[in-house]
């Protein structure tokens, strides 16, 4: 696994990369030998926070945990990390190492298997996605009051995209790369 650590507004000594990395490293049983794991440290408010980011293939992992203390910062983070992957065991399976999931004697903590929770798909809804630009579809959003719309993208050349309402007020958009 390949580490990159961010330091926003904060200078943090080499022991707390270090203990990241011993943390964040033992979560490479799960992953193929080319995930990366970026590790953004800040403080805000007078709060420790981390934000861990894992990329291993098309599976991306994303946690952010903000306590009191850097070290149990990032034992909160790795924990909810370990808590989606076992959560989504069943899904990710065939994503992630072959034998990810496979206990050893030698864990220190057990954590029960949770039961795979079902996706129940209530309602499905069809229409015909138009082309328009990102001023229009985030026009059309707004008339029907949702919190986002998918469209096709004409000033992307017709491409997938999904403007949607952030919680600062603005307007994000997703786009496909392909």
């Amino acid at each position: 696994m390949k580490f990159t650590f961010t330091d926003k507004k904060v200078t943090l000594p080499k022991k707390v990369h270090e203990y990241a990395e011993k943390k964040v490293g033992k979560l490479d049983r799960f992953f193929p030998a080319e995930a990366d794991a970026a590790v953004v440290f800040s403080v805000e408010k007078g709060r420790n926070c981390a934000e861990v980011t894992i990329r291993s293939g098309g599976t991306i992992l994303r946690v952010s945990e903000s306590t009191a203390d850097m070290f149990a910062t990032i034992d909160a983070a790795v924990a909810d990390i370990e808590r989606q992957l076992r959560k989504n065991k069943a899904r990710l399976e065939k994503r992630l190492r072959k034998d990810a999931f496979v206990r050893t004697p030698d864990e220190t903590s057990f954590v029960p298997d949770e039961p795979e929770e079902v996706y129940d798909v209530v309602r499905t809804k069809r229409f015909p996605i138009k082309p328009m630009t990102v001023d229009e579809a985030v026009l059309q959003m707004n008339l029907v009051g949702h919190a986002f719309f998918a469209f096709k993208n004409q000033d992307a050349g017709g491409a997938f995209s999904v403007v949607y309402r952030r919680d600062n007020g603005g307007y994000g958009l997703i786009e496909d790369d392909t």
